[in-house]
């Protein structure tokens, strides 16, 4: 009997083992500064799924271009479960944005799941002579290169957004770069360029104080804060949708127990009402994956923006 006790012990010893986990703090790197929809993201999904895992999970912020220095932090990390990284569509950008990475998007991470879309839009003056997109694309066809349109800096999701805009319409409009958001409303606003693609989430306040329109929202769906506002495909621009998203990926090799668990944690995070009404606040529009269905959009994504920044003849970083 006692050793068939002690063999029993030494079966379960490999359970037991997986049961444990997590028994210590998890660490969600979000390579982004604090108080972006990113790291509302995180810091949101990370408080409900401390709930569920019954461990804290410490966020962790590592702000970089390209969200290098956080991803390789992740990508270096131990493949446990307990260093993890808030990826972003950045991360899929960056693949073919940068000469060189210190890691390999599809081989050093193992995916978790999506958390939620947020989307873009076409914004312009309050008083701009552009009352729909269909104006805007007349004005750029009848006076090539004199339309104007502004994003935040060369490689982001804006600005790859704005060159996908001109090659799909067949365009021939100028790209004003700016530094950050907060530029692109103040040349908005003071007519300095003609339009402009941000994201939704931050521009509603400027909306509403009908300081600048919205002409079209750029995902398939139209936005729940600004129903009046039609897609861009609805404006006529057939074949042109983009939303940003932001998920969570472990080091590659982590077992897929783990993996297992901290999805389902994931999902039921993103399931919460506490957590969709923080995020519905922001503009994000939450939305849970399987492993699988986060690692088919990562690739997808990175052949489709490495397209685009092929076809901008965008510099190489």
């Amino acid at each position: 009997m006692g050793l068939l006790a002690g063999l029993a012990l030494v079966a379960a010893g490999p359970a037991m083992a997986q049961a444990a986990y997590p028994n210590k703090p998890i660490t969600l790197i979000v390579p982004f500064g604090p108080g972006g929809i990113a790291d509302i993201t995180a810091r949101s999904v990370a408080q409900a799924m401390s709930a569920t895992l019954k461990q804290a999970i410490v966020v962790d912020n590592r702000p970089s271009a390209g969200s290098i220095v956080g991803s390789a932090a992740v990508a270096q990390a131990a493949p446990d479960g307990y260093t993890l990284l808030l990826m972003s569509n950045g991360n899929a950008v960056s693949a073919s944005l940068f000469k060189k990475l210190p890691y390999d998007m599809g081989r050093d991470f193992a995916p978790i799941a999506t958390l939620g879309y947020f989307d873009l839009a076409l914004f312009v003056n309050a008083g701009s002579h552009f009352k729909n997109v269909a104006d805007l694309l007349a004005f750029a066809k009848a006076n090539p290169g004199k339309l104007t349109l502004g994003s935040i800096t060369a490689g982001s999701t804006q600005n790859l957004a704005t060159e996908l805009f001109k090659t799909t319409t067949g365009i021939d409009a100028v790209v004003v770069p700016y530094k950050g958001t907060p530029a692109v409303v103040t040349a908005l606003r003071a007519g300095e360029i003609d339009a402009g693609f941000e994201i939704l989430g931050p521009m509603v306040g400027q909306v509403s104080a009908k300081a600048i329109r919205a002409l079209a929202v750029t995902s398939d769906q139209r936005f729940a804060a600004l129903p009046e506002v039609p897609t861009m495909k609805e404006a006529g621009v057939a074949n042109y949708s983009v939303a940003s998203w932001n998920a969570l990926a472990a080091p590659a090799g982590t077992p897929p127990e783990v993996i297992a668990r901290l999805n389902a944690a994931a999902n039921a995070a993103v399931a919460s009402p506490a957590v969709q009404e923080r995020l519905l606040a922001v503009g994000v529009r939450p939305q849970g994956s399987t492993p699988e269905q986060l690692r088919t959009l990562l690739a997808a994504e990175t052949k489709r923006w490495g397209e685009v920044i092929r076809r901008a003849k965008i510099e190489l970083q």
